[in-house]
């Protein structure tokens, strides 16, 4: 199994990025994949989850804000990042597993993980 995260990158302030979910070697459609973050000295953070039937999930801190969305066919996920603020500052990570609802928000749901992208924004 593999997951391939990217489209990371530094913006300014107020900027939006797209960032990417490549997997393969699983039954996509039967796993949740997730975005997570980890700052410098911070502890890793949920940001979003989706189902297979396209049901999301978001932390409060990325609330309208962010979107995920999935293509089956093409089995990527997609996290479109509007509004982006210096504290959205972070390695992201994708993630793939088949959590129950209360760890959809959790890296204890995810059992296969990417290698991360690192998205940078200036204030």
């Amino acid at each position: 199994v593999q997951l391939q995260a990217s489209g990371g990158g530094l913006v300014q302030a107020g900027d939006s990025l797209r960032l990417s979910c490549a997997t393969s070697g699983l039954s996509f459609r039967d796993y949740a994949v997730g975005w997570f973050r980890q700052a410098p000295g911070k502890e890793r953070e949920a940001v979003a989850a989706i189902r297979w039937y396209s049901v999301t999930y978001y932390s409060e801190s990325v609330k309208g804000r962010f979107t995920i969305s999935r293509d089956n066919a093409k089995k990527t996920v997609d996290l479109q990042m509007n509004s982006l603020k210096p504290e959205d500052t972070a390695v992201y990570f994708c993630a793939a597993g088949r959590p129950i609802s209360r760890l959809l928000l959790s890296s204890r749901g995810y059992n296969y993980w990417g290698q991360g992208t690192q998205v940078t924004v200036s204030s």
